[in-house]
């Protein structure tokens, strides 16, 4: 189940939320995770100092469905897009470059026109895992050619933030990036290949338009 739909001040609101978040994954001794939630949480107050107005917050539960990617982007997703940049730390594991995978595919379907990808993740420094991500994301970059769509990758060791921007100017904002499923119970179990059938982890989605935030 999900909750969308806005209070009086749905920046504050949205910026509490993920900062209250962060304070319970450090109570509960996983630092990592919040110290990513606390850093959103600031990011978010200072869309507000912007005046940011957001479009839309959608609060995903844990073990919702119904959220795969078409059904969250798809409203987004008009003809005018031609250009997309992805800021996500974790696209290393398989199962990260499947979903990056998946969101790609999904940018390459009618109404988009895309045509670049820009990717910025950071850099799996472990030595099989360094070779998968490399070998996976030039795969993805090779397969997205043949279709007429350039990827570039960057990677960067401080980034923390998770941001999917599009040039019609939407800016979605996902607490947990493209990773939001859960495990398939199995190979052959629903949900498997249709990402609306796979159960979330519990994470917030913030979209909001740039033409409703001033820049300082």
């Amino acid at each position: 189940m999900a909750k969308s739909g806005l209070g009086s001040d749905p920046e504050s609101c949205a910026a509490i939320t993920v900062l209250s978040r962060a304070v319970k994954l450090d109570e509960e001794g996983r630092y990592q995770p919040a110290l990513v939630c606390y850093q959103e949480g600031i990011d978010l107050l200072l869309q507000v100092l912007r005046d940011g107005k957001y479009h839309k917050q959608i609060k995903i539960e844990e073990d919702a469905t119904g959220f795969g990617y078409e059904t969250l982007f798809q409203e987004y997703l008009t003809e005018s897009v031609t250009e997309v940049w992805i800021e996500d730390p974790y696209i290393r594991q398989t199962h990260q470059l499947y979903n990056f995978l998946r969101f790609c595919e999904m940018l390459i379907k009618k109404p988009c026109k895309v045509k670049t990808i820009h990717l910025v993740t950071s850099l799996d420094k472990q030595g099989f895992g360094n070779v998968q991500q490399s070998s996976g994301l030039n795969e993805i970059k090779e397969s997205l050619r043949t279709h007429g769509v350039l990827l570039e990758v960057e990677y960067s060791s401080s980034l923390h933030d998770r941001e999917i921007r599009f040039n019609n100017g939407w800016v979605i904002k996902i607490g947990r990036g493209l990773d939001y499923f859960k495990r398939p119970r199995g190979q052959f179990s629903l949900g498997y290949c249709d990402f609306d059938l796979r159960p979330c982890h519990e994470t917030t989605v913030d979209i909001f338009h740039t033409k409703h935030t001033k820049q300082i």
